[in-house]
């Protein structure tokens, strides 16, 4: 009775083996026409997909990087990856970014743009390393403790 166990589950298996092969097949097929990369700072998360054959186009939350960004400063922090690589006007970019603050959500476009920049060209790695653009910046805002007023900041002391 063992040997026929034995021999169904071979079967069995045998069976299962070309269902997989189809099954990945279907995986390695292209769905998008983007390349997708996540790019984070503080408690902001940027879900960035680059499209290629583009004409430099940035749309945050489907506003222009420019009417989304009023500052400069952060103008610049979300093209400096771009700027780095001199591929400013080859990609499209459609960003979704939330939480956080102004700066949070720049620097966090910024990771997520060097990250998808990445996927396109391995070789691009050690001049976005050196600048620091693939760094996930772990810095976080400390939780309150109880009793005391701001994270570490305990109430004022009275003599008297």
């Amino acid at each position: 009775m063992t040997a026929t166990k034995k021999t169904t589950t071979k079967k069995a298996a045998e069976k299962v083996e070309p269902e997989q092969t189809t099954e990945e097949t279907k995986k390695k097929r292209v769905r998008h026409t983007y390349l997708y990369a996540v790019g984070r700072r503080k408690r902001a998360i940027a879900r960035t997909r680059l499209f290629k054959n583009g004409t430099g186009k940035i749309t945050i939350n489907d506003k222009d990087y420019t009417v989304f960004f009023p500052y400069y400063q952060h103008q610049d922090a979300v093209t400096q990856p771009l700027e780095t690589v001199s591929k400013r006007k080859e990609f499209d970019f459609t960003i979704k970014v939330q939480g956080g603050g102004v700066n949070g959500q720049a620097e966090a476009i910024r990771h997520g743009i060097a990250r998808a920049l990445l996927l396109i060209d391995k070789d691009l790695k050690p001049v976005l390393k050196a600048e620091g653009y693939l760094k996930r910046d772990p810095r976080q805002k400390e939780r309150k403790k109880p009793g005391l007023k701001r994270a570490r900041r305990a109430p004022q002391f009275s003599k008297r």
